[in-house]
């Protein structure tokens, strides 16, 4: 996962991920995934910036890669945050889809119509249903009931 500083240029943001699939595909690796999960707020601002470009590259490469990638990715100045994770084994080769919220963004950017749910509210012209408890004023009032003691018996 790489990310960029969201005020950099849309080219220089191009180029730093063109170089990182330059990198791999000239070292020992092999890129499984790549997939841009675009400008998304970030949790905390690092570097006084609230918002982050977000790359996600899924990859296998050997050991010396990684240590080049992970070089390279330090020294740029446009690249607020990195990290590697290590896989385990059987590890779904499709990288995941991008967060919901980086969904709409991304869809509000491109000018679609994004699929946001409206809560339903109870249409006021409709009657209750029978399902529903009684009002208070058609509940009976528990003081005009005798109690268990003061039934009669038989």
């Amino acid at each position: 996962m790489v990310l960029i500083d969201a005020d950099a240029p849309e080219d220089r943001r191009t180029q730093i991920v063109e170089s990182i699939k330059r990198q791999i595909d000239g070292g020992d690796g092999e890129l499984r995934g790549d997939t841009a999960w675009g400008i998304r707020k970030l949790a905390y601002e690092i570097e006084h910036r609230p918002e982050a470009y977000y790359h996600l590259f899924q990859l296998e490469a050997g050991g010396e890669l990684l240590n080049q990638l992970e070089h390279s990715l330090t020294i740029d100045d446009a690249v607020l945050r990195h990290r590697v994770i290590r896989l385990p084994r059987g590890a779904p080769d499709k990288p995941p889809p991008p967060p919901a919220s980086a969904r709409h963004q991304a869809a509000e950017d491109t000018g679609e119509p994004t699929a946001r749910e409206e809560p339903q509210q109870p249409d006021p012209s409709e009657e209750p249903s029978s399902s529903e408890e009684p009002s208070s004023s058609e509940q009976p009032d528990s003081s005009e009931q005798p109690s268990p003691s003061e039934q009669p018996s038989s």
